[in-house]
């Protein structure tokens, strides 16, 4: 049974040793380079890497972004409510179908309703 396990062990034996040969190949043939100051800093496109690293963010920028995060999740849910809703209405059902959807339309819209209102969707406050 162990036989089997050969062919997995010689690919493992000979993808490790591809990589401690290329690993040691690069340390004793690559050059290396003077340390300066210059080449120590950060590459910032160009530019002085001057300031705070992490720029702040506006709370309006996550609350815009979790109030998109979850209308769009709203619309997935709609998406194959609309391929089905043909096959409701040759069962029957599709008044029940379209208002149970009415509904949640309409609680989506008080939720956006109450967003615009609240000024969550406002940059300038």
């Amino acid at each position: 049974m162990l036989e089997q396990y050969f062919p997995v062990l010689l690919q493992f034996m000979i993808a490790t040793g591809f990589a401690v040969t290329t690993l040691l190949l690069s340390v004793m043939l690559g050059k290396s380079a003077r340390r300066n100051s210059m080449k120590d800093s950060p590459y910032e496109c160009g530019m002085l890497p001057l300031g705070q690293s992490q720029p702040r963010f506006s709370v309006k920028f996550y609350l815009v972004a979790m109030l998109f995060v979850i209308f769009d999740i709203e619309v997935v849910f709609m998406y194959p409510w609309a391929l089905t809703f043909r096959d409701f209405v040759n069962n029957g059902q599709g008044a029940m179908v379209f208002w149970s959807m009415s509904g949640f339309v309409g609680i989506l819209l008080v939720a956006y309703l109450y967003a615009l209102k609240k000024g969550a969707l406002s940059w300038k406050s």
